[in-house]
């Protein structure tokens, strides 16, 4: 007589009998499905379980049938007999871990007899567990709750780290949202009677670099760039807060002509005890045009680098910093406002943290005079600064990436 191969379904691998919400884990029950041509062994075996409240019993008599209830079901376990017609028992067991929704589930074969052969071959195809039946009531019922739990156990392991990649994904995709949104709050790039350009490109994380500029009235123009500690959706919400202030003029009592006002005020507003401990440094300057003066004040940023003289060749480079500390950190805290002259050639290019401290294969560090020094054989040589020093952190670094955000806005006076 020839056998007939059980219909198997195309179903999803791993779909669990019972499904819980996103963010929760499915329970499941022991459930049993037994494959056995004899009603008598059904019966039998259905009595052996009945008393269990926490099992739940199925009979397929019907062996071709059995990878389609398998599907439907998920048992948690399948007792399956050798000896069947229309099919052989050991290609059903090759069926079965064939099929992607029961490639996993613990299959315990029954036999008439202990056959060391049978069993080996059982075993060889991925049987668990070999059984003469009909077992021991006792003896069954600790193998099904031995094989279900362990199985159990999978199934939830395996949820937990699906939730896990979902949030993971999810947290991935609301970092990305956060990130497109702070690019679309940059300025464009300004080509007017001032020119001013900028290089912006992130880190692998969310982090807290945002610069701005804009004129305050017709001879007074404010740029500035600041940079708030660590990394993440909580730096970055506060670095958007602080830029949405500047940008709107909307510190009160504040004349925002005058650098030194501007960050006490923003001291008084973003103390780190209120802001989750995170502070930020930024480097704030008002240029005037009709008298060539630019005025700053500096919140523990990194000097802004003004090249200035009577030409290109012979600018000379001025380092515009101060002594404040950083934005939040002593309440109070006074902060000076320093003026400087420029002459007919002027370029100011104001840069965050990332654009210097990077740190070598070697782990030795690069040195802020060495990057001021780089800086100046570009703007001597009359080379876009940016993209030269970027191109050559990402060499340094020996990465692709840097660690933290680069940031440098170049403004032609």
């Amino acid at each position: 007589m020839s056998e007939r191969a059980p219909v198997i379904p195309q179903t999803d691998s791993g779909k669990s009998a019972t499904t819980g919400g996103r963010g929760q884990t499915a329970t499941h029950p022991i459930t049993v499905l037994l494959i056995d041509d004899q009603a008598i062994v059904g019966e039998s075996v259905r009595r052996m379980l009945a008393t269990e409240s926490d099992v739940t019993f199925h009979f397929c008599q019907d062996p071709t049938q059995a990878i389609t209830q398998a599907n439907a079901l998920q048992p948690t376990v399948i007792l399956q007999d050798l000896v069947m017609p229309e099919i052989d028992g050991l290609q059903l067991v090759k069926f079965i871990r064939a099929n992607p929704a029961t490639r996993e589930i613990p299959l315990i074969v029954l036999s008439s007899k202990e056959e060391p052969i049978v069993k080996a071959q059982a075993f060889a195809l991925g049987a668990n567990d070999y059984l003469v039946k009909l077992p021991d009531r006792i003896e069954l019922l600790a193998r099904i709750r031995y094989h279900s739990r362990a199985y159990i156990s999978r199934l939830e392991r395996d949820e937990a780290f699906k939730q896990l990649a979902e949030s993971q994904q999810q947290l991935a995709d609301e970092v990305a949202q956060a990130a497109r949104y702070v690019l679309s709050l940059l300025p464009e790039k300004m080509e007017d009677k001032i020119s001013i350009d900028w290089r912006f490109v992130p880190s692998t994380q969310l982090g807290g670099d945002m610069f701005g500029y804009h004129w305050l009235d017709p001879d007074h123009l404010a740029i500035y760039l600041l940079d708030v500690s660590g990394h993440g959706v909580g730096s970055s919400l506060l670095a958007v807060s602080a830029t949405n202030l500047i940008s709107a003029r909307s510190l009160a009592d504040t004349d925002f002509r005058d650098p030194g006002q501007v960050l006490a005020r923003l001291n008084d507003v973003f103390q780190m005890e209120k802001q989750n401990g995170k502070y930020f440094t930024i480097w704030y300057g008002v240029f005037q045009p009709a008298t060539r003066k630019l005025a700053f004040s500096n919140a523990g940023h990194p000097p802004a680098l003004l090249y200035t003289g009577k030409s290109r060749e012979d600018a000379q480079v001025i380092e515009l910093a101060a002594d404040g500390l950083a934005i939040g950190m002593v309440e109070g805290m006074p902060y000076d406002t320093s003026e400087v002259q420029l002459d007919a050639f002027a370029r100011l290019y104001v840069y965050s943290d990332g654009a210097y401290e990077i740190e070598k294969p070697d782990g030795e560090m690069w040195k802020h005079s060495e990057f001021v020094q780089f800086c100046t054989s570009l703007r001597a040589a009359g080379e876009p600064i940016a993209d030269r020093l970027f191109a050559h952190v990402q060499q340094m670094r020996g990465e692709e990436v840097l660690d933290d955000d680069f940031s440098m806005v170049e403004v032609a006076l």
